[in-house]
């Protein structure tokens, strides 16, 4: 699904309704430049979740949130490749049954779940965005059709 000319209201309205349907486990891959808005998706998708403190863990790669469903935010970014995302205990925040989104997933490609939610996001700063959703998975096709957009 891909949604085109999106204000920086309807991200926050799309965040919520996304986030309001997580799941334990859930996971949400995030890709796009500098500026696209995958730090304001997050912190919109957190706000949902009764989380209001979402930083860019860009220092410290993963920020963990308690809500109404924990969330671990993780940022890629510096990352080099997948096996420093494991040395930072990947698989033991992927076991603990938190929801997870994940920032700069291009940089970890081959450490992404068999299961996801891609969202692809072009345009920068306050100008509309094109949002492209690929869900990898039953749960998340449900998930995808469940909102409205």
């Amino acid at each position: 699904m891909t949604l085109n000319n999106v204000t920086e209201q309807q991200l926050e309205e799309i965040a919520q309704s996304i986030a309001s349907r997580l799941f334990p486990g859930a996971f949400i891959a995030l890709f796009g430049d500098l500026g696209a808005g995958k730090t304001a998706f997050t912190r919109y998708a957190a706000k949902a979740l009764g989380i209001e403190d979402i930083q860019s863990p860009t220092f410290t790669i993963v920020r963990e949130h308690d809500g109404s469903l924990p969330l671990f935010h993780f940022d890629c970014y510096r990352l080099e490749d997948e096996e420093e995302l494991y040395a930072i205990g990947f698989d033991d925040y992927l076991a603990r049954g938190g929801a997870i989104i994940m920032e700069w997933c291009e940089r970890v490609p081959y450490a992404l779940p068999n299961e996801r939610l891609e969202l692809h996001i072009e345009g920068s700063g306050a100008m509309p965005r094109t949002l492209r959703f690929v869900p990898v998975g039953e749960k998340y096709h449900t998930l995808l059709e469940s909102i409205k957009c």
